[in-house]
């Protein structure tokens, strides 16, 4: 099957018992990045969330202060976003098919999304990122920590549902923010089973300072 439609397929299956509604934001990695983002923004500014799955807890936390659009390839997820985040708005798409204006955003997130993109196609959506943002803007991502790609079956223990992953290391993604002006200006570990996920905080500006943060497990 095509790794997209894996992707789509599997989040249409997995999506509650990926997320449910009691998610606990304030204890979770999610909470310690987006503070890494949220004071350097002004009051409404414009936020992309690229992989919103289900809203929470990214969109819903983000749209109490800002302009959010999010966007996800599975439609069950986006439905379910709709109802859980209402003050922000849904596109229902595949992120590489996305065409916004250049300096459309103030900041992007991109939550576990970039890594279910095959990774021939990830040098070409960071050049559009970077486009998307406006000067001095925010690319938030989690981004792959060792190189790999495949599948895995009965993915979250729900039955017959399938889920496709393909990454570069973490070096090939701080130069992929550099080759496009997002410089980086924070970088942390979020730990994930035997392994893990980078997380990276990039501005278009130059000069910027670079800070780890490593969270427990």
């Amino acid at each position: 099957m095509d790794p997209k439609a894996i992707v789509r397929a599997g989040y249409d299956k997995v999506s509650y018992a990926y997320r449910d509604e009691t998610f606990d934001y304030a204890r979770s990695g999610y909470h310690t990045f987006l503070n890494w983002l949220e004071p350097r923004l002004d009051a409404g500014a414009r936020i992309l969330d690229l992989g919103c799955g289900c809203g929470i807890p990214v969109a819903q936390v983000l749209s109490e202060k800002f302009q959010v659009t999010g966007v996800d390839i599975s439609a069950v997820q986006v439905e379910r976003a709709r109802k859980l985040a209402p003050a922000a708005s849904f596109i229902c798409a595949d992120i590489g098919a996305l065409a916004f204006a250049p300096g459309s955003f103030a900041a992007i997130v991109a939550f576990y999304s970039i890594i279910h993109i095959p990774l021939e196609e990830q040098p070409a959506l960071f050049v559009k990122l970077a486009q998307w943002l406006t000067p001095n803007g925010y690319l938030l991502a989690t981004v792959g920590h060792t190189a790999w790609t495949g599948t895995e079956a009965n993915w979250r223990d729900v039955e017959g549902a399938t889920m496709y992953w393909s990454h570069s290391d973490a070096d090939a993604y701080c130069n992929w923010f550099e080759m496009n002006g997002l410089h980086i200006v924070q970088e942390g570990f979020l730990p994930e089973g035997d392994g893990g996920h980078t997380v990276l905080l990039g501005q278009k500006i130059d000069n910027s300072r670079r800070s780890v943060c490593y969270l427990p497990p």
